[in-house]
């Protein structure tokens, strides 16, 4: 770029020079040490990223006692109005038009070609100063544009890692928490009945495969192409996962009237259903007063009415929790509830945890288009 802009000022010299008005008076010396002030001109714009409003002003000043200085002029000004704040391209583009009004106030001969030299002059240094703005803004067009596209990536990032959150805790803290309730009553009890103790064992070691089994899923669809999904549960799959804590030892009592069925239900809100019926079980071992916690799970909906998800257990005894958590899982729930375009409640009715979440079902739902412009983020 500074090469470019010495040449550009060089070759306006040469080819400008037999233009310029000069007196008729002036000698061959004279003449000689004005290209040689020019020349030096253009050699200083090497200058021009260090000191450019300096060398602008300088050009600028010199500029009535030579007449071999307008290329070097106009890269100087280029090179402020793009590189300045406006403040400071607005100071030295007025020093650059001062000569102006006097040219103008002494009514010079349209034929007289020092006014067709002075008017050409100003004319090339409306069109730097032009030609400035507009690369300048252009500049800043593009930081603004790139700005925006790093924080887009950023906010993408930061939503990958919170649904891969969401989704590993949804799919794993349901059997661990199994796992764990049941590897405790083993550790209390290890010489217990040898039938329970079978059964026990048993939980665990299906618990376990199945943790197993979701996280290769989920890590499967990590590094699968992006085309790739995970099978997400339905509704009708909240039947299941209340029959897995059973088997666990659970006393779940499941009421679910809906309207034609679970299956009608709409996928997304089907989806998260399920993921609040799964976290309001896990939260009922791990909180609960024991394995065979009494949990009652009531889920009721019909189109145009909504879909509603009630989960209610008690507390433990002494309040402390039998599996360890960060309360994470309830934040989780929350995020999915919201981008499902629910509401979702949760605390302490006397001595039971309620957790209860109000879902939209719109009237003459089609359950292959989940609705609503989260529908494909819920997932």
């Amino acid at each position: 770029m500074d090469i470019g802009a010495f040449l550009f000022a060089g070759c306006f010299l040469v080819l400008s020079a037999d233009a310029v008005a000069i007196d008729p008076g002036t000698s061959e010396a004279a003449l000689l040490l004005d290209q040689l002030r020019g020349a030096l001109a253009c050699a200083a714009l090497f200058l021009r990223r260090r000191w450019p409003v300096a060398l602008a002003v300088a050009l600028l000043l010199a500029e009535p006692f030579s007449h071999f200085l307008t290329g070097p002029i106009l890269v100087a000004l280029f090179t402020v109005v793009v590189d300045r704040p406006p403040r400071v391209t607005a100071a030295v583009s007025a020093l650059a038009f001062v000569p102006m009004p006097f040219v103008l106030a002494s009514a010079p001969s349209a034929d007289d070609p020092k006014t067709v030299s002075a008017l050409t002059y100003f004319v090339l240094l409306a069109g730097a100063v032009g030609w400035g703005l507009y690369v300048r803004s252009r500049r800043q067009l593009l930081v603004s544009l790139r700005e925006r596209a790093d924080r887009a990536a950023a906010d993408a990032r930061r939503e990958a890692r919170e649904d891969v959150a969401r989704e590993m805790h949804d799919v794993l803290a349901h059997r661990l928490s199994l796992l764990s309730v049941h590897a405790g009553a083993l550790e209390v009890n290890p010489g217990g009945d040898p039938a329970q103790v079978r059964r026990a064992a048993g939980v665990i070691r299906d618990s376990a495969h199945q943790a197993l089994q979701d996280l290769r899923e989920v890590i499967g669809v990590l590094r699968a192409p992006e085309s790739g999904d995970r099978p997400q549960p339905v509704l009708a799959d909240v039947a299941r996962l209340a029959e897995e804590s059973r088997q666990a030892g659970a006393r779940v009592t499941l009421d679910l009237d809906v309207e034609g069925g679970p299956q009608t239900a709409p996928p997304v809100a089907g989806r998260t259903a399920y993921r609040i019926v799964q976290e309001g079980l896990t939260n009922a071992r791990k909180h609960g007063p024991g394995p065979g916690c009494p949990v009652s799970v009531t889920v009721r909906g019909a189109s145009g009415r909504g879909l509603t998800v009630e989960v209610r257990n008690p507390g433990a005894p002494d309040g402390t929790p039998r599996v360890p958590g960060a309360g994470q899982g309830l934040i989780g729930l929350a995020e999915r509830t919201l981008l499902a375009g629910g509401t979702l409640e949760h605390g302490w009715d006397g001595d039971e945890f309620q957790l209860r979440a109000a879902l939209p079902w719109p009237g003459g739902h089609s359950t292959d288009h989940p609705a609503g412009p989260a529908a494909g983020r819920a997932g």
